[in-house]
């Protein structure tokens, strides 16, 4: 194998999380973290990417595993989605970073 393994079922013209059709710029994420054991990538577009780590952990993100379907079913996750299915596969936005519990400003 040339590259890195992907998960069966994915598309690679296809946004792994949103489905749109991928645009100029393709990021690879790893449906489980590597931190965790993963090795397999997807393709996703920049912003789904930067949103699957804004919202999940990388315990979160083992927990659910390469099954996108839960990814997709996640409340945050899901408003997202319906935000970007009508947005050009090159869309970009800032993407908010995660909230972490208990810890203050300044920190």
């Amino acid at each position: 194998m040339d590259g890195p393994a992907e998960i069966s079922g994915s598309d690679p013209e296809r946004c792994w999380l949103c489905e749109r059709p991928l645009g100029r710029r393709i990021e690879r994420h790893h449906p489980v973290p590597k931190s965790r054991g993963g090795r397999e990538t997807v393709p996703v577009h920049p912003i789904c990417h930067r949103t699957i780590h804004a919202t999940l952990g990388h315990a979160e993100l083992q927990r659910l595993g390469a099954e996108v379907t839960g990814l997709r079913s996640h409340p945050d996750l899901a408003r997202f989605l319906a935000w970007i299915a009508t947005k050009p596969a090159d869309f970009h936005a800032i993407t908010m970073p995660r909230r972490t519990k208990g810890l203050g400003r300044g920190r």
